[in-house]
């Protein structure tokens, strides 16, 4: 007989689970496809060299941007037709994004660039697609199982580009937005048999009991789960964009940083594997101060010195930092919010997480030509250490109502 509680016996969750997962491994390749290509194409494109790296601050804006109307539609509509509507823009973005390079059109690539923010906005709200119908125990072991994913995903991406980057010899990488275009076509299949629970119609009740946004922003936890996503996520896009150019100005080769690059990507999705037990054996708190430790460990490496070796350990420390405090973050979240309200308050969650992630690619690069590397690394410190007091003050919050309950 299968244990009811766990999530791969409850149904559809567990079944939902592993849709989720392939999903992601599709989806999530067309964020590695963007980054990695939009500034080479938008060198080739552009006619003002300063705006090669539109595209990709674009593709940036654009997700953060999508978030909260990405949130409206799977509220009114219910997620797996939000998700399938997603995956269509996703392919119509790689098809526009590609035609914008058969016609050397620069602006046509940039529009398709920003139009798969709606995709990647919806890719990143699978991961709360996992605990909609999973117990709340086993809610961040469904989050980590979702984010392996993006481990696939991290490996589907580079691979797509090597394979396709010269298929189009008259068109160079055309065939890579072809080829991201097909990945979301073949997600769309799987993302229409997700059986998610409907959006319910509001009962009187539900809506008496219904809080406004503003009053659960201002709850304790959600600002600790916030303030700690936005920090995960933030810094390592801040110090993940400016590594490679760090690395080449040091003396290092492309091959050197991307490699680098690579190693960091793995880090940060191999420990999906076992973030959300370890949540579940040592809690949330515990689990994401880990995580942030970790990102201040790797501010540290990066400082000790400029070898090959540091800054690819730095990147490793960087990597795992984020998995452990991201997904920590989020299974903070979770527990934030009643059913009626989920929608807009992962809403507003990802809006602030991903809006902060756009101003680091935008803050990045410009900051370590100004100041330098290790201004860069000295400001995960103060960073990291308000949201470990934060932290530190929620569970002791928590534990002082525990006792008096």
């Amino acid at each position: 007989m299968h244990d009811p509680a766990t999530p791969a016996s409850v149904n559809p969750a567990g079944r939902n689970t592993a849709l989720l997962v392939a999903a992601q491994s599709l989806g999530g390749a067309s964020a590695p496809i963007v980054i990695s290509l939009g500034g080479i194409v938008g060198q080739m494109l552009a006619a003002d060299p300063t705006l090669s790296t539109l595209p990709v601050s674009l593709y940036n804006l654009g997700l953060a941007l999508s978030t909260i109307p990405a949130a409206l539609l799977m509220r009114r509509s219910g997620r797996r037709i939000a998700y399938v509507i997603g995956a269509a823009l996703g392919c119509a973005a790689g098809l526009v994004a590609a035609m914008g390079i058969l016609a050397q059109d620069f602006m046509l690539f940039c529009i398709g660039t920003a139009m798969a923010g709606f995709y990647g906005a919806c890719v990143q709200s699978y991961r709360f697609a996992a605990t909609d119908a999973t117990p709340p125990a086993w809610r961040a072991q469904a989050i980590s199982r979702v984010m392996i994913g993006g481990l696939i995903a991290a490996v589907i991406g580079p691979q797509l580009v090597i394979w396709t980057r010269d298929s189009m010899p008259a068109a160079p990488f055309a065939g890579s937005f072809f080829g991201q275009a097909a990945l979301a076509l073949l997600a769309i299949p799987l993302l229409a048999q997700l059986r998610m629970p409907a959006p319910a119609a509001p009962t009187a009740a539900a809506i008496g009991n219904t809080r406004s946004l503003w009053e659960i922003a201002r709850t304790p936890k959600f600002v600790t789960a916030v303030a700690a996503g936005v920090v995960s996520f933030g810094l390592m896009s801040f110090i993940m964009t400016a590594s490679p150019m760090a690395m080449i100005g040091c003396g290092h080769t492309v091959g050197e940083a991307a490699l680098g690059i690579q190693w960091h990507v793995l880090a940060m999705f191999v420990p999906s594997f076992f973030t959300g037990r370890l949540i579940t054996r040592f809690g949330q708190y515990r689990i994401t101060a880990l995580g942030l430790g970790l990102i201040a460990a790797s501010g540290l490496m990066a400082l000790s010195g400029l070898a090959l070796t540091q800054f690819w350990g730095s990147l490793v420390l960087l990597g795992v930092g984020w998995n452990f405090g991201f997904i920590g973050a989020t299974a903070m979240l979770t527990d934030c919010y009643r059913p009626p309200e989920r929608a807009k308050v992962q809403a507003l969650n990802d809006f602030l997480v991903f809006g902060t992630v756009a101003a680091a690619s935008f803050s990045s690069g410009r900051l370590l030509n100004t100041s330098g590397w290790d201004t860069i690394n000295t400001l995960i410190f103060p960073l990291v250490t308000a949201v470990l007091m934060l932290l530190m003050w929620q569970a002791r919050r928590e534990r002082i109502e525990a006792r008096l309950a």
